[in-house]
């Protein structure tokens, strides 16, 4: 093709008049010719890519389409696959991913028959530039299709063969690094992970093990001086980076242990080389390096810890070395959003702060029955640091490093996964009382109300917990100080997350009140403040916060009825009460009920409502039509807890100030219930003053009234 057919690939308007198969077909031309800037070949990989998506999008239209697959040849696929060699700038090996990406799409069968083909026909060739490009390759692809390279990757006899290639007298850094990269990307899999556990875990550790001081030495005499130089690098040891990388494998092998690994000791079971370099040895490295190195070393440093803190004890060792945390916190705020840096360092504070999945009664029951059945009595029962006593005090390390700052600022950028991440660890913390005051004001309730919003309705559990969090934090402060000011968010918009979670998860199998309690709670904070909010709350789930009065679960009814007496305060609450229909009440009905059940807190809440409630007229009447309503009035005048008296006194003087008839029925019907002698004993036995005071008000009123002649008798 000549250079003028080329050069109408950078004028967009000539571009626009061919087809796509001649578009694709210039763009391939361009890409092979290579020699150009970085920034032009960026261009013309985000041309292909965009071709070859719409493509995909054709294709499903129009089965008859005619892909531009069908001029991607052998040589073409091996331009692009090409471009996402190490050696390559970063940008341009990221605009040849999503090529890459768009390219296995379009073609299907064709595309992985051209990855086997490629991967196989360059390790075949056996030179070192092939082992690079192949291993580049393998590495960059497996997450966006794990399955087709795993399936190449798992080929017999190709793991075999990289022990013999690491252990060459004569190194090539770039070799060994694209090597390793590979097998650091395919530990992701299972069934690699096992295999490269099989075959690969005594060479790794042979390069872990290797003594630093030997390195100065390594190089042979005749690459003195080409340290610096971009090519490999003829070596008789294996470089310090290739060692990290070897051990965040390990790390990997090490933290989910293979098939083969945990049956070993079984009768029968085939041989497995005893591991050398334990799990807590590679997190010291991988402390070390965090301390101590200043370069691309620390990303794999902080990748092999966030595996190796899966491990409980490392987690406790990580946790309380203050000097590691206020490093990886530091690492964290200077990492850029979305990168494996800011994954890894992530997951690392994830791990820590992880508390154990709540179990219900029977679940714990079984845990216990399999721990008894395990031959040896012991391995099956939980480790005792994650308990929670143990992970609390991890939080409270993490939290002291100045973390939730970091947190806050990284969630305004993150991707969903990192998002989710954060969440977890703010979720973690907020298990702890005493901590939820300082994470407030360092941002953690804007963020949690930030992440439920952005989160799409896909991650349901992640928003689940984001509502928890924030419900935690908003039951153990005042709402003013968090709402408060020109730059935080309205009060109402904690509203709808914490609805969000008043009705239990309908995906889980287990069902857990906790968050339904939590939120009822916070929101009853939230209504104490002001008819707006209140409002606000009965729009948003009064439905949700109905079906909870009649929970099984005495806290959570509690919590409701708790939640109802601050609502009531509104006049929208009042209404919901007052207005002349069967669900008004039924709503008064179920208020009584609650007023005269077993626990105590219920009661008060219920009495709470009805102290409200009773100022207006329609309420007193449904109290008088209702069947032992004012016996479960003057029930609470009889309690002995001087709270419930002082509520169930001031809703019968707010009765018998009723005017007119209704006035007049409720009065002689307190009277005709034993009121007066109720109301007596209340005096005798209370001591505060205001109890007392409201007491002898009732009393004046119905002796006052006893001896008037009733509507009725007045001619």
């Amino acid at each position: 093709m000549d250079e003028a057919s080329l050069a109408i690939i950078s004028n967009e308007e000539e571009m626009a008049k061919l087809d796509n198969l001649d578009q694709a077909q210039l763009i391939l031309a361009r890409l092979m010719e290579g020699g150009q800037e970085d920034d032009d070949t960026c261009k013309a990989l985000d041309q292909l890519t965009k071709l070859l998506n719409k493509d995909i999008e054709a294709v499903k239209r129009d089965k008859d389409h005619k892909s531009i697959c069908t001029v991607i040849d052998d040589v073409c696929v091996d331009t692009i696959f090409s471009y996402l060699d190490m050696r390559q700038a970063d940008s341009v090996r990221g605009h040849a991913i999503l090529t890459t990406s768009a390219y296995l799409k379009a073609a299907g069968d064709a595309g992985s028959k051209s990855l086997t083909y490629f991967f196989f026909d360059r390790v075949k060739r056996g030179t070192y530039d092939d082992y690079i490009v192949a291993f580049c390759v393998a590495a960059a692809i497996f997450p966006i299709a794990p399955d087709m390279v795993a399936e190449m990757f798992l080929s017999e006899g190709f793991l075999p063969s990289l022990g013999p290639l690491m252990r060459r007298k004569w190194k090539s850094r770039k070799v060994e690094t694209a090597c390793l990269e590979m097998l650091n990307a395919a530990a992701m899999n299972s069934a690699c992970r096992e295999s490269i556990a099989k075959y690969c875990t005594e060479w790794l550790e042979e390069i872990v093990d290797q003594d630093p001081s030997e390195l100065s030495t390594a190089v042979h005499s005749a690459d003195t001086g080409v340290e610096g130089a971009q090519g490999s690098i003829a070596m008789r040891r294996h470089s310090e980076a290739v060692q990290n990388l070897a051990a965040v494998i390990l790390a990997k092998l090490r933290a989910v242990p293979s098939t083969n690994q945990q049956s070993a000791g079984e009768p029968g079971a085939e041989r497995v080389t005893l591991a050398t370099t334990s799990i807590e040895d590679l997190s010291k490295k991988f402390t070390s390096m965090i301390l101590t190195d200043a370069g691309h070393g620390k990303q794999h440093a902080v990748e092999g810890l966030a595996y190796a803190t899966i491990q409980p004890t490392v987690r406790e060792e990580v946790a309380h070395d203050k000097k590691l945390l206020t490093s990886l916190v530091k690492l964290l705020a200077e990492a850029a959003p979305k990168s494996p840096l800011t994954y890894g360092a992530l997951s690392v504070f994830q791990n820590i702060t992880r508390y154990r999945p709540a179990q219900s009664e029977e679940e714990r029951k079984m845990s216990q029955l399999k721990a008894y059945a395990n031959a040896a009595g012991k391995t099956g029962a939980p480790n005792p640091l994650n308990d929670d006593p143990h992970v609390a005090e991890r939080c409270k390390a993490v939290f002291e490093a100045n973390l939730v700052p970091v947190l806050v600022t990284h969630s305004r950028n993150g991707s969903v996964a990192s998002l989710s991440i954060i969440i977890s660890i703010i979720y973690a913390l907020s298990v702890t009382t005493s901590l939820r005051g300082q994470l407030a004001q360092q941002g953690a309730v804007n963020l949690m109300i930030g992440a439920w919003t952005a989160l799409p309705e896909s991650e349901a559990q992640t928003r689940r917990t984001a509502a928890q969090a924030l419900a935690r934090i908003l039951i153990s402060i005042n709402p003013a100080l968090v709402f408060g000011g020109t730059r935080a968010r309205p009060q109402n918009s904690a509203i709808r997350p914490l609805i969000s979670i008043v009705s239990p998860d309908p995906a889980a199998e287990t069902r857990d009140l906790l968050p339904t309690f939590e939120a009822l709670m916070a929101l009853t904070n939230l209504a104490s403040t002001d008819d707006d909010t209140r409002a606000t709350i009965i729009r948003a789930g009064w439905t949700e916060i109905e079906e909870q009065l009649l929970s099984p679960n005495n806290m959570v009814s509690k919590a409701a009825v708790e939640l109802i007496c601050n609502i009531v305060q509104a006049p929208e609450g009042i209404q919901l009460y007052a207005e002349d229909t069967p669900q008004a009440k039924n709503r008064l009905h179920i208020l009584l009920a609650l007023a005269d059940s077993e626990d105590e807190a219920t009661r008060s809440g219920a009495g709470g409502a009805l102290a409200s409630l009773t100022s207006y007229e329609p309420i007193v009447k449904g109290i008088l039509l209702r069947d032992r309503g004012v016996q479960v009035v003057l029930g609470l005048c009889a309690e002995e807890s001087e709270d419930l008296r002082h509520r169930g006194v001031f809703v019968v003087y707010n009765m018998i100030s009723c005017e007119g008839e209704t006035g007049e029925a409720i009065r002689d019907k307190i009277r005709d219930e034993n009121g007066l002698a109720i109301l007596q004993e209340c005096a005798k036995k209370s001591r505060r003053a205001e109890v007392v005071e409201v007491t002898i008000q009732a009393l004046k009123v119905l002796l006052e009234d006893k001896d008037k002649p009733r509507m009725w008798e007045v001619d």
